[in-house]
C-alpha cells in the first residue's frame, strides 16, 4: 500500500503552519538576527481536526449522495462546500447554487469514494494496486489535478509490483484510453524489458491486439528466445480466435530466421496456429530455411537482411550471450569471458566467438586524471572517489575472416531487485565501432551498500551479443 500526499493540501492553503517560511516578508525581517526566534508548528493537529470535521459531519453545509449499480441506497457524505471548492473546480461548480447533489459512479469508483473525499479535506490518501484506476477516474472526473498526478506517478513507480493477475497490461491501456503518454511509454518499456515474466503470467491473455504488435515491432524485447515468443503468441492466437487479417498480421510479425531448421519443421508438423494459416507466412518459413542453408555472405547477395526480420532480439540463451554477477563491485576491476555463437544461421552453426569483458567501478576520463609535475605547483592534485564512473568494455578477443558481412551490437543488461523480484532496470546498447556504452550506469552509487543497482551487495549483469547482418545488394526503395 502506498500514500499519496497532494501538492496542495488544504491545511496549507489558509491555515499553514505558523513556521517562518508561511509567513510574510516582512514578519521574516522581523526575526532576522532574533536569538529567540522559534517555530510552533500544529499542522498535524488542524489534520486531525478537519479529519473530525468529515467524520462528524459538523457544521455542514453540503450534502453528497452517491449511488452506484452495486447498491440500492445510496452513500451519503455531509460535507464543506468551501474544502470541496478549494480542491475541486468541479464541486466549486456543482454546489453554488444547491447543497444537495447526487452523484452516479460505477461500483469501482463509488467503493473508493469516501477515500477520495478525505484527500480532498486531508491532502493524502492510501492506495492498493487495484485502486489505482479507479482513483486516477475519481480525480480526473472531478479535476483533482494533484491526486491525478500522484496516482500516475504511483503507478509508474509501482510497475514491478507482484500482483495476482498481472496489473501493467490494464494499466497500459488505461493509459491508452485518457492519453497519458508517460505512462503508455512505462509500460511499454516495462513490458518489452522483462517479458519472459509477462508472458507466463495471467495478464498475457489480456493483452490487446494493438498492444501485442507494438511489442511484436520491438527488437528490445527480454526473452529466452524467439521460439518462446512464437509458443506464447500461439497460445495468445487460441484463446482470443482473432480474425483471419489479424492473426496473420500477428505471425508475420515473428522473427522466423532466429528459429533453429529442426525447430521450424516442429513448428510445421505440430502448430495448429500455424497449419491453419500457412499460406500468409509461407513465403517467410521459406526465406528463413534459405537462411540457414546458405553462408551469410551468399544469402546477403540476394536478400535484403537489413530489417527487422534477420535483427536478434535480446534473447538470454546461453548462445547469445552470459550472465555476469559482480560480487562488492565497488572493490576494484574485474574481467571475465564468455563465448558466443558467430550468428544465428546454421550454416556458421559450429562457429564460436570470444569475447573479453572489463568492468570498472571507478574509471576516470583523462581530463580528470592527476597530471605528474616536478615543479611545487603542478603538484598532483588528489582524485576523489566519486569523480569516477563505472566503466564496462567488451572486445572481441580475435578477428577472422568469418567476421565479413556481420556486425555485433552489444546489450547489457542490469537486474534489479524491486518488490521482491528480479527485473531488469536498464538496457544499454552500442555497436562494434563502439567497445563501451558511454553512460553506463551514470546515476549509480555502487559505493553504498543499499544501492537500488546491488542485489545482496552484487551488481547482476546479463551481456548479449546480437550479429547484425549487412546487404551485399542495393534494394530499390
Amino acid at each position: 500500500m502506498a500514500r499519496l500526499t497532494g501538492t496542495r493540501p488544504v491545511a496549507t492553503r489558509r491555515w499553514g503552519s505558523l513556521g517562518r517560511s508561511h509567513l510574510p516578508a516582512a514578519q521574516k525581517a522581523d526575526f532576522s538576527g532574533d536569538s529567540t526566534a522559534a517555530t510552533i508548528n500544529h499542522s498535524l493537529t488542524l489534520l486531525q481536526r478537519l479529519q473530525e470535521l468529515l467524520q462528524n459531519g459538523n457544521g455542514s453545509d453540503s450534502v453528497l449522495r452517491v449511488r452506484s449499480a452495486a447498491s440500492d441506497e445510496p452513500k451519503v457524505f455531509h460535507t464543506h462546500q468551501l474544502l470541496l471548492s478549494l480542491q475541486s473546480e468541479v464541486f466549486e461548480s456543482l454546489l453554488r447554487n444547491q447543497s444537495v447533489v447526487t452523484l452516479h459512479e460505477p461500483p469501482e469508483t463509488a467503493a473508493l469514494f469516501e477515500k477520495f473525499i478525505r484527500y480532498l479535506y486531508c491532502g493524502g490518501v492510501s492506495i492498493l494496486l487495484h485502486q489505482a484506476i479507479p482513483m486516477h477516474q475519481l480525480a480526473s472526473k472531478y479535476r483533482v489535478w494533484g491526486l491525478q498526478r500522484g496516482v500516475a506517478e504511483y503507478m509508474r513507480t509501482h510497475l514491478a509490483s507482484e500482483s495476482s493477475q498481472g496489473h501493467v497490461v490494464g494499466w497500459y491501456h488505461y493509459a491508452v484510453r485518457v492519453g497519458d503518454a508517460a505512462l503508455q511509454e512505462s509500460c511499454l518499456q516495462f513490458l518489452a524489458w522483462n517479458l519472459s515474466a509477462v508472458l507466463g503470467s495471467a495478464e498475457w491473455g489480456s493483452v490487446s491486439v494493438e498492444l501485442l504488435l507494438l511489442l511484436l515491432e520491438r527488437s528490445d524485447l527480454v526473452l529466452h528466445s524467439e521460439l518462446e515468443l512464437y509458443t506464447a503468441v500461439e497460445g495468445w492466437l487460441s484463446r482470443r480466435q482473432p480474425e483471419a487479417p489479424v492473426a496473420e498480421r500477428v505471425l508475420r510479425a515473428i522473427r522466423y530466421p532466429m528459429i533453429a531448421p529442426s525447430q521450424l519443421f516442429r513448428l510445421q508438423a505440430q502448430s495448429a496456429v500455424l497449419a491453419r494459416h500457412r499460406g500468409a507466412v509461407q513465403d517467410l518459413l521459406f526465406q528463413a530455411f534459405q537462411f540457414h542453408a546458405a553462408s551469410p555472405l551468399h544469402f546477403a547477395k540476394y536478400f535484403d537482411v537489413n530489417c527487422s526480420m534477420f535483427l536478434p532480439r535480446n534473447y538470454l540463451a546461453p548462445s547469445w550471450g552470459s550472465q555476469w554477477v559482480i560480487t562488492n563491485p565497488a572493490r576494484d576491476d574485474r574481467s571475465t569471458s564468455f563465448q558466443t555463437q558467430l550468428g544465428p544461421s546454421s550454416h556458421d552453426a559450429g562457429k564460436r566467438v570470444t569475447w573479453n569483458v572489463l568492468f570498472s567501478p571507478r574509471w576516470l576520463p583523462v581530463s580528470l586524471r592527476p597530471v605528474y609535475s616536478d615543479s611545487v605547483a603542478g603538484a598532483i592534485q588528489p582524485v576523489r572517489i566519486e569523480d569516477g564512473r563505472p566503466r564496462l568494455v567488451i572486445t572481441p578477443a580475435m578477428s577472422s575472416p568469418d567476421f565479413a558481412g556481420v556486425s555485433f551490437q552489444k546489450t547489457v543488461l542490469v537486474g534489479v531487485r524491486q518488490q521482491g523480484r528480479v527485473l531488469v532496470k536498464h538496457a544499454y546498447s552500442f555497436h562494434q565501432s563502439s567497445d563501451e556504452a558511454a553512460d553506463f550506469l551514470a546515476q549509480a552509487d555502487l559505493q553504498k551498500r543499499t544501492s537500488e543497482y546491488l542485489i545482496d551487495n552484487s551488481l547482476h549483469l546479463h551481456i548479449i551479443i546480437k550479429p547484425v547482418y549487412h546487404s551485399l545488394i542495393k534494394v530499390k526503395k
